[in-house]
């Protein structure tokens, strides 16, 4: 049954669970392998794509599997209203590959994040700047379904994986903390691994040892943090 091959795919460290039009919009827009994309109203996902993704409508109305309402329903805990939910294959992605890349374009690098739907806000702020790639620590997957409605799907615009810990890597490694030199004075090296901390307890001692340089974000007396997502977009626009 569909479900249960949806099911199985939120566990299949594989593939992923794309649920919603922009999801599966900048899957197809970047060159995802979706196996199965299942919608209830064609004809209504597909005048949402003539309108808003026009690039996407012709490529998403071949792979479109059509479902009733009631399968629809239960293929996603939370099914979304655009009517459109997929299954992806991973993109395979080497952190020492991504790390060992020559360019100027950042990588973002996040140390424990906590809130799934802040880390896909992430990505999709370190996709829309250019950033070389986004890499992870911790016990949550940076390509969970909830990371992906938080990103828009925009994982697939570039490398998205996770790493044990501190990279190893001749990046220098820029920590983003209070302590730091307030943007936009900071100097950020070009290439950097561009390291944030969660909101609550910001980044571990064995990241800020192995900084080449911190930088901080000004804010408001009384303001003790930024989302996640917004402190990304902040300091990859302010090197921009």
């Amino acid at each position: 049954m569909l479900a249960q091959r949806f099911r199985a795919a939120r566990l299949d460290p594989a593939v992923c669970v794309l649920e919603g039009f922009h999801a599966v919009k900048h899957a197809i827009r970047f060159g995802a392998d979706l196996p199965v994309v299942a919608v209830h109203d064609p004809d209504a996902v597909l005048a949402l794509a003539s309108g808003l993704a026009p690039d996407v409508a012709a490529t998403l109305g071949r792979l479109m599997e059509p479902v009733t309402l009631d399968e629809f329903t239960r293929l996603v805990p939370d099914p979304p209203p655009t009517g459109v939910v997929a299954v992806a294959v991973r993109p395979r992605v080497d952190p020492a590959d991504l790390l060992a890349a020559v360019g100027p374009p950042p990588v973002v690098f996040l140390e424990r994040p906590n809130h799934l739907g802040n880390l896909g806000a992430a990505v999709r702020a370190a996709a829309a700047a250019g950033a070389a790639g986004v890499l992870t620590t911790g016990d949550r997957d940076p390509w969970h379904p909830a990371a992906l409605r938080g990103s828009a799907g925009l994982h697939f615009a570039l490398p998205v994986g996770r790493v044990d810990g501190v990279p190893a890597t001749s990046r220098p490694i820029v920590a983003v903390d209070p302590e730091g030199t307030p943007l936009p004075d900071a100097h950020i090296p070009e290439g950097a691994v561009l390291a944030f901390g969660s909101e609550r307890s910001g980044l571990s001692e064995a990241v800020l040892d192995r900084a080449a340089g911190r930088v901080a974000i000004p804010m408001r007396p009384g303001v003790s943090s930024l989302n996640l997502a917004t402190a990304v977009a902040v300091v990859l626009y302010a090197r921009a």
